[in-house]
């Protein structure tokens, strides 16, 4: 099964950083943003393989809570579909 987790994309001054509200501590950068998505897909595979407990995807409430809680000028929201075989 396939879950669709949400991403904070943001711009640094050296390309872009990106985080996921439901998986805490699981981030990712690169120089464009398709390299930080992809590595950000990684990161979550990796981060949701070595967690025994893998965090269920919020809703709409994850976007407005991470609207006010982006710290970058410029950011997207986006999902990245992830499945993890256990």
């Amino acid at each position: 099964m396939m879950d669709k987790y949400l991403i904070v994309l943001e711009k640094t001054e050296t390309g872009f950083s990106a985080y996921s509200p439901d998986v805490w501590g699981c981030v990712a950068t690169g120089e464009t943003l398709e390299t930080t998505l992809e590595n950000m897909r990684s990161a979550l595979v990796f981060h949701l393989q070595d967690n025994e407990s893998i965090p269920q995807p919020r809703g709409i409430d994850a976007y407005l809570d991470a609207l006010r809680e982006s710290e970058g000028e410029e950011f997207y929201l986006t999902h990245i579909g992830v499945e993890v075989l256990k």
